[in-house]
């Protein structure tokens, strides 16, 4: 992910945060607010083979500054809304699974609202298993909501 990505990038994250199923925040940040919350090394784009459009992207975000916690990251995950359902999602996180494994993850985390079935259905498809729901975690729309957490133990990493 590159900066000249930006505004492909916090577009996709816009369309995605306007079906209400996607996370909390309503409007996407700026991009220097973006960056300034992701690790650069495990942000990564799907651009099309001209390398032109971006398809999709996937970042990750330390979750804890603690260094017991530095193998453990939470990530988003999202797809333009023209190009889902057609497997990018499904190649795009099975290379930032990749990723993260060479940079010494051991352990990726995502909070997914219940009624994502296509996001649960993604991260279960690549070996995230349910770990917890946490119940009325905040309101989004007026509304409380519950997050379903999953996680990743990588089978290489960490043993």
């Amino acid at each position: 992910m590159r900066d000249g990505d930006a505004d492909q990038v916090l577009a996709i994250y816009r369309a995605g945060l306007e079906t209400g199923q996607a996370a909390f925040e309503t409007v996407p940040p700026s991009w220097e607010g973006f960056r300034a919350a992701r690790l650069p090394r495990l942000s990564f784009v799907a651009a099309d083979a001209g390398g032109g459009e971006v398809l999709a992207w996937a970042a990750a975000a330390p979750v804890s500054s603690r260094p017991v916690c530095a193998g453990v990251v939470e990530h988003g995950v999202y797809v333009h809304p023209g190009c889902q359902a057609l497997g990018i999602g499904r190649a795009l996180l099975a290379g930032f699974i990749a990723e993260t494994e060479a940079a010494g993850v051991w352990t990726v985390q995502a909070y997914v609202f219940p009624e994502n079935t296509a996001g649960l259905a993604l991260h279960r498809s690549l070996g995230f298993r349910q770990v917890g729901v946490r119940e009325r975690i905040g309101r989004h729309h007026g509304l409380w909501r519950d997050v379903i957490l999953l996680e990743r133990r990588s089978p290489l990493v960490g043993r």
